[in-house]
């Protein structure tokens, strides 16, 4: 009897993969989309067999092409050489990706989007990657398609690598390929892309942490605190400078902004690290009796202004812009962690271009941004060692060492006429 039901299958969101017994699972990904996978072991050797998305395949049909494959593996065929033998012809990258394109335009509303998503492909991605088949195209080769328009149409090349990963995400879910696209590891070989002319200026995140120390040095002030959180949580200045009580929890884990003050007019839930729940605390000796903002501006009762923390900002010499650090917070993420792109553009409440994708997200990732922001507080602060711990840490590290030579043997103390040895 399998673990899953069709009604738990329904309410499952979180990206990951959810077992049915007997080698059979529902995975589900980033983006919210469901397929099966069928794993077995063939002479020693594990294979991850896709078996097809959820809307074309159901629970019960899974089931029985799962007992299928095992029946094949238990006498020592290897179902997917036979079911590419006998059953699929596995697509090229050029027809995979019309087929892909095909099942997604019918969500889509936007005709000239639509033209767009496929030309990118024709006039960038097919030359190189059209006449492969799915399941030989690796990571080098996708790198060497975008490496030639990486640094000269920037915004260009990160459609195409979003959309080659598309398709052979697609391509995966159908059983064309044994493992999803190798896009996290992509940027890694390619240079770094120009930053944005007329966007907001940003500090490079290697150095937001010495500017957190400077700013930590400051008096304590309104501005210097909604400036804290604004760093720690990645929001935008008009959330953190109009941030409320009773926005957040008993226990200062999350901070839940309500849609009329989102820019994007969707509730947003912010998971709050360590750090950013002690700026909320030190806020509390500003609190002002019979006023819910927590950081309240100099006229009682009204909400800083925009320009009090950018002249804090200006203040510090700082060559950025207040709205600059959630740009710093992307830059990090991007670089210095393996984090989807779909957690960090959560994290920041950015709205998808894609509506199919939107459509199919049913989860904001809170665990997994959880994770996230606590490790960007991290950088940005490191939390500091207590002299108790530094204590014990330095006589752990003492008696270690101890251990490690042999200790002389004690002599007998004498009192009087009577011989006393420790221990006896």
């Amino acid at each position: 009897m399998g673990k899953l039901t069709a009604a738990m299958i329904k309410d499952l969101t979180e990206p990951g993969r959810y077992s049915d017994g007997e080698g059979l699972l529902l995975q589900i990904s980033p983006s919210g989309g469901k397929s099966w996978l069928m794993r077995v072991q063939v002479n020693g050797r594990r294979r991850d067999i896709g078996l097809g998305e959820l809307r074309h395949v159901s629970l019960r049909d899974a089931r029985l092409e799962a007992a299928a494959i095992k029946k094949l593996a238990k006498s020592g065929i290897d179902p997917l050489e036979e079911r590419r033998k006998v059953e699929i012809v596995i697509p090229t990258f050029e027809q995979a990706a019309k087929r892909a394109h095909a099942e997604m335009v019918k969500g889509w509303k936007n005709g000239k989007h639509t033209k767009q998503w496929i030309k990118t492909l024709e006039l960038y991605a097919y030359p190189k990657l059209g006449k492969l088949r799915v399941d030989q195209i690796e990571g080098p080769i996708i790198r060497d398609v975008l490496a030639e328009i990486w640094l000269n149409i920037p915004e260009t090349a990160r459609r195409v690598r979003q959309r080659i990963g598309t398709v052979l995400d697609w391509s995966y879910a159908n059983g064309f390929r044994t493992c999803e696209a190798p896009m996290r590891s992509i940027s890694k070989g390619l240079p770094r892309q120009p930053r944005k002319t007329g966007h907001f200026a940003a500090l490079p995140h290697a150095e937001v942490p010495a500017f957190m120390k400077r700013l930590r040095a400051r008096g304590l002030s309104s501005s210097r605190l909604a400036l804290e959180a604004l760093i720690l949580t990645a929001v935008r200045s008009g959330e953190v400078r109009g941030a409320r009580w009773s926005e957040l929890d008993d226990d200062l884990t999350l901070w839940t902004i309500p849609a009329e003050r989102m820019k994007g007019g969707v509730e947003h839930t912010v998971p709050l690290s360590a750090q950013a729940a002690g700026v909320f605390r030190q806020a509390q000796a500003l609190r002002i009796k019979g006023c819910d903002l927590i950081f309240p501006g100099a006229t009682s009762g009204s909400a800083l202004s925009d320009m009090a923390l950018l002249e804090l900002v200006r203040g510090m010499d700082l060559p950025a812009t207040v709205h600059g650090f959630r740009s710093s917070f992307r830059d990090w993420a991007a670089e210095e962690t393996d984090v989807p792109r779909e957690i960090a553009e959560a994290a920041l409440a950015h709205t998808l271009e894609n509506k199919v994708e939107a459509a199919y997200r049913r989860t904001d990732f809170l665990a997994k941004r959880r994770d996230l922001m606590k490790a960007w507080a991290d950088f940005c602060l490191p939390p500091v060692k207590t002299r108790s711990r530094q204590q014990a840490e330095r006589k752990n590290a003492v008696v270690g060492r101890a251990s490690e030579v042999a200790a002389p043997p004690r002599r007998p103390r004498r009192t009087g006429a009577r011989q006393i040895v420790q221990g006896s």
